[in-house]
């Protein structure tokens, strides 16, 4: 198969803009998250001994099984030699994913949790008359509600968070390089060059003032135009954030990935 790689961390942290300039070079192939993460846990789950059948299967099959979704997945159908799957869970995968393809890089895009909080009531106050997909398309609650939604432990982004703390302190790290929003819009070539180095690939010259990634259909359906859209200039944006205060500050020390004494496994962040 050829070589793969992995993007993921927090939402509204970047991965589709790092997807989109990745794909600029033509020996990759990047996109938004896909479905392969939650195939793979289906089948996991189907191969576990809730199956009453599950004492057929051996452990080589169920590898081969599970590393036949990405080879049958990407097919002939994408080009490029090296492929980036993008998906939030994949932090909480990278045991299994280490031991599918030992060689491995996993970017995780992060960000200020209050920023990702404020990032995703901005899109779903732009779509004030379309309910989203995020909130299961319901069409009550405030601000609270939606920040302590997605929050919690099974939300879009208490679950990621949780997910990348599993990585950054898990015996894979070695695997794991954290990429910061916040410097990736403001130097972008400084993000890619660590990239690239991190991965293991010679230098590619990225066009950051024409950047494209079109996913207006998907954003749609989910109830979330603009969801992943991506400007076509790459440049650091500052703004007041519409957040009440008390939930700003909820979560403004939430950066586990700044404090370098707190960084055992020494894992990269840019």
């Amino acid at each position: 198969m050829r070589s793969i790689h992995f993007i993921s961390g927090l939402p509204r942290s970047g991965s589709t803009l790092l997807a989109a300039l990745l794909r600029q070079n033509p020996r990759f192939h990047a996109g938004m998250s896909g479905p392969l993460a939650g195939m793979v846990n289906a089948m996991l789950g189907e191969m576990s001994d809730r199956n009453e059948f599950s004492m057929f299967i051996t452990h080589e099959q169920r590898r081969r099984v599970v590393q036949g979704l990405f080879e049958n997945y990407y097919g002939d159908e994408f080009a490029g030699e090296v492929l980036f799957d993008t998906s939030r869970a994949w932090c909480s995968k990278l045991p299994a994913l280490c031991a599918l393809f030992p060689n491995l890089k996993m970017i995780a895009c992060v960000r200020h949790v209050s920023w990702v909080i404020d990032s995703l009531e901005r899109v779903v106050r732009n779509n004030a008359l379309q309910p989203s997909s995020i909130f299961n398309f319901q069409t009550g609650g405030t601000v609270y509600s939606r920040a302590e939604g997605v929050a919690n432990g099974e939300g879009m982004v208490g679950h990621a968070y949780n997910a990348l703390k599993e990585a950054f302190y898990g015996e894979h790290a070695q695997h794991l390089m954290l990429l910061q929003y916040e410097t990736l819009v403001s130097d972008p070539a400084k993000a890619m060059a660590a990239v690239y180095e991190f991965i293991g690939e010679p230098p590619f010259q990225h066009d950051f003032d024409n950047v494209h990634f079109d996913a207006d259909a998907f954003d749609a359906r989910a109830g979330t135009p603009g969801l992943h859209t991506v400007g076509r200039k790459v440049v650091a944006r500052t703004r007041s954030t519409l957040l009440p205060p008390d939930v700003f500050r909820r979560f403004e020390n939430d950066a586990f990935w700044l404090n370098a004494q707190a960084n055992p496994r020494g894992v990269r962040v840019v």
